[in-house]
């Protein structure tokens, strides 16, 4: 395991630092009062937010998706807009659309107005994302990419922090659009939320038909995320945990000289130079949430599986053999040594 010298940190950095890592420790004591257990969602959840980043989230309905994510917007005191997608929906429905109204000063005078949709917001929770065709998905993909929308030709800018977090229901596919391995690119994670452990579902029943307090104390100011944010970005990284990133990212390609040949047998496409760019940032991420200061190469194997999940194609002989992208990936850390200093 390696990291830089901590002098490469500034005073100022090492006191925003600090604040980031006590503010974490916060940040889970707050959703802990609303959502059981999802600690590492929560955890992975925050690394793509300090790292500017956008997630997907896959899992079956009831497993407090929507309810995890407006808690997370409530502690970060963000504004949260959830947009249900659907077959019929449209671009407008997103982004908003220009409509012809009368002055306000009564001179009988008209002009187009630019009324905002939904994507207006700092999180924004795109419910199904699936269900909606190509097109209105990639009125959305748009600002989760240039943190800008266009309407008849002109551009609306995006106001920041902006985070995208959108779900999949992994099991009903019939009548959805399912996102091209491009646009699945532009997630920074992929998480798959699990069904929680018996002791877990004994407390949820519990606290969920009894009065409660769901109620979540603010914890960052916008001004202190973007500084966070701006920080990970300055956190430093080693030549040696940068080419163990993209070590990573080579061995899930199998017509790379550096792939196994269990990869080879396995996947029809790996990942692309976009994996190697996130699994440094949310190294960067998690280190800041763990107070260190600096990346060590244990923070880029906690990244690997959220950031690859979705970029590894299993071929047909993995599907017909039950070998899913987890498993390539979980091979693919096993035989990745870290390179020598």
């Amino acid at each position: 395991m390696s990291i830089t010298d901590s002098s490469a940190l500034t005073t100022d950095d090492a006191a925003l630092l600090q604040q980031a890592s006590e503010g974490y420790a916060n940040l889970r004591s707050q959703i802990g009062r609303v959502i059981i257990g999802q600690e590492q969602i929560v955890r992975q959840l925050l690394a793509a937010i300090f790292s500017e980043g956008h997630v997907l989230v896959v899992g079956v309905p009831g497993l407090a998706k929507t309810l995890l994510v407006k808690t997370l917007s409530d502690a970060l005191g963000w504004s949260f807009k959830r947009i249900q997608f659907t077959p019929d929906m449209m671009p407008a429905d997103i982004i908003g659309m220009e409509l012809l109204q009368e002055d306000e000063s009564g001179s009988g005078s008209r002009a187009w107005r630019f009324m905002k949709g939904p994507i207006f917001a700092n999180m924004i929770l795109a419910d199904e994302i699936n269900r909606t065709p190509p097109k209105t998905q990639a009125a959305l993909l748009e600002g989760m990419q240039e943190y800008t929308v266009t309407s008849m030709g002109r551009s609306y800018p995006l106001d920041k922090p902006f985070v995208v977090i959108a779900t999949q229901n992994p099991i009903e596919q019939e009548g959805t659009y399912p996102l091209p391995e491009a646009q699945l690119d532009r997630f920074m994670f992929s998480l798959w939320v699990d069904y929680p452990s018996r002791d877990e579902e004994e407390l949820i029943v519990e606290a969920t038909t009894a009065p409660r307090d769901t109620h979540v104390d603010r914890v960052y100011t916008q001004e202190q995320m973007v500084a966070f944010q701006q920080l990970v970005r300055r956190m430093p990284v080693s030549k040696h945990v940068i080419k163990y990133a993209v070590s990573i990212a080579r061995s899930t390609r199998p017509d790379d000289a550096e792939a196994s040949d269990f990869v080879k047998r396995y996947v029809e496409w790996g990942a692309g130079p976009r994996a190697g760019q996130n699994l440094i940032l949310a190294g960067k991420a998690f280190a800041v949430l763990d107070g260190k200061p600096a990346v060590s190469a244990e923070h880029v194997r906690a990244a690997a599986l959220p950031v690859l999940r979705h970029r590894v194609l299993p071929n047909y002989t993995a599907t017909g053999e039950g070998i899913s992208a987890a498993k390539i990936i979980e091979r693919v850390l096993h035989e990745t040594k870290e390179p020598r200093y």
